[in-house]
């Protein structure tokens, strides 16, 4: 009896020793949260970030932001990515957070790359991303890429008389694809006309090489006149509803008569009343080539200003393998730093900004019938012969 009692005892003494030992194992187990190796203050932005403050060539090459400029940012949306510390770890902060976002734009490096720089994980890369994305977007949309009034594109239409010698111009229209890694089931949606996948930006560009009107998101098997079509802009031009300024005169041709604000696009968009687009074919007359050289000119800044932001954001010139709805949340932000940046920096021609970057309607087709037609001609027309009348400059082709 004494020695069942014994055996007993000792199986007690065992399974308590049993419990006992594996509760603490899980204890231990718990008090490592990350990682050896994801230990943040052994990370580039514990380190290399502050040695690159004491370079302004290195820091703008690291964010393609000035240290200034980067502060500012940071004052802007700071408390909308600051977390609070718990009782088990300390919360990353905001400064660092914007780092990633700013890194991985820059670069286009995968999150793996990115979290392995900043001694953090790939999760709270992917984490960080978005939530630094969307807090840019909120807090600077209203400050630099609100929607315009009708005295901004009066003063935009002022601005591209006098850069571009286009008068009653609002800016320049223009398309363009960024390819990423095709997501599943719906490569034939994606697919472009030019092989790869695309989501396309479609923008207005005012004369000093800002994004005033963006569209992001459709697909890249969509022509540019069809993406017009489907976009906001293309609904309010149609509406009526864009706040553009009534027709005003053009310089010195009073005796022409009021003509509309318009905006300048190339062939791939379609002739309308506020959209001006070249004159087709090669065998054209004098008047007609100094209309598409005037044009051109003018439209070019939409050209240079997409050049600078793909050379900036280098994020854009690789394979980008998100969602098209986290790409769309990519480029829309991009779009608005660029502006942030430039409003931050001197006016600089956007040809020499790009030279030193190098270091609710689906489907509207004919917006109007035959008489909406003729007056789109009779505008275009009008442009032409001020062009080489009283609106004629040195530089433009003879005649």
């Amino acid at each position: 009896m004494a020695d069942m009692d014994c055996y007993h005892i000792r199986r007690v003494a065992l399974v308590y020793l049993y419990l006992n030992n594996k509760r603490r194992r899980r204890q231990t187990r718990r008090r490592v949260w990350v990682h050896h190796m994801s230990q943040g203050q052994f990370g580039e932005f514990h380190r290399l970030l502050q040695e690159l403050r004491l370079d302004e060539g290195r820091f703008q090459w690291y964010f393609r932001l000035s240290t200034a400029q980067f502060d500012d940012l940071l004052s802007r949306i700071g408390a909308r990515i600051t977390h609070q510390d718990t009782n088990y770890r300390r919360s990353i902060s905001a400064a660092e957070r914007l780092s990633v976002c700013l890194r991985y734009l820059a670069t286009g490096d995968s999150y793996r790359t990115i979290a392995t720089s900043y001694r953090v994980g790939v999760s709270t890369v992917a984490i960080i991303i978005p939530e630094v994305l969307t807090a840019i977007w909120d807090g600077l949309v209203e400050d630099f890429m609100a929607v315009p009034s009708a005295e901004d594109w009066r003063s935009i239409a002022e601005e591209f008389h006098q850069r571009w010698n286009f008068p009653n111009c609002c800016g320049a229209v223009d398309g363009k694809h960024v390819i990423l890694k095709v997501p599943p089931n719906l490569g034939s949606q994606l697919h472009n006309c030019k092989g790869p996948f695309s989501v396309v930006l479609l923008a207005v560009v005012d004369a000093l090489g800002r994004f005033r009107v963006i569209d992001v998101g459709d697909y890249g098997r969509t022509s540019d006149g069809g993406i017009l079509a489907n976009s906001t802009l293309g609904q309010a031009l149609r509406c009526g509803t864009l706040n553009l300024p009534p027709d005003h005169p053009l310089p010195g041709a009073e005796q022409r008569g009021p003509q509309p604000h318009v905006f300048v696009a190339d062939e791939a968009f379609p002739l309308r009343r506020n959209m001006m687009r070249p004159f087709p074919g090669r065998a054209l007359t004098p008047e007609r080539r100094i209309f598409n050289y005037r044009l051109s000119r003018a439209r070019l800044v939409v050209e240079d200003t997409f050049g600078l932001l793909f050379a900036q954001w280098r994020l854009f010139r690789r394979l980008v393998d998100v969602r098209p709805e986290v790409l769309e949340k990519f480029v829309k932000t991009t779009c608005l730093l660029h502006n942030f940046i430039r409003s931050s920096a001197s006016e600089a021609p956007v040809e020499e900004a790009v030279a030193a970057a190098e270091e609710p309607l689906r489907g509207l087709g004919r917006l109007a019938a035959n008489n909406f037609s003729r007056e789109a001609y009779a505008v275009r027309e009008t442009f032409m012969a001020h062009f080489t009348a009283e609106g004629a400059v040195t530089q433009q082709p003879a005649e």
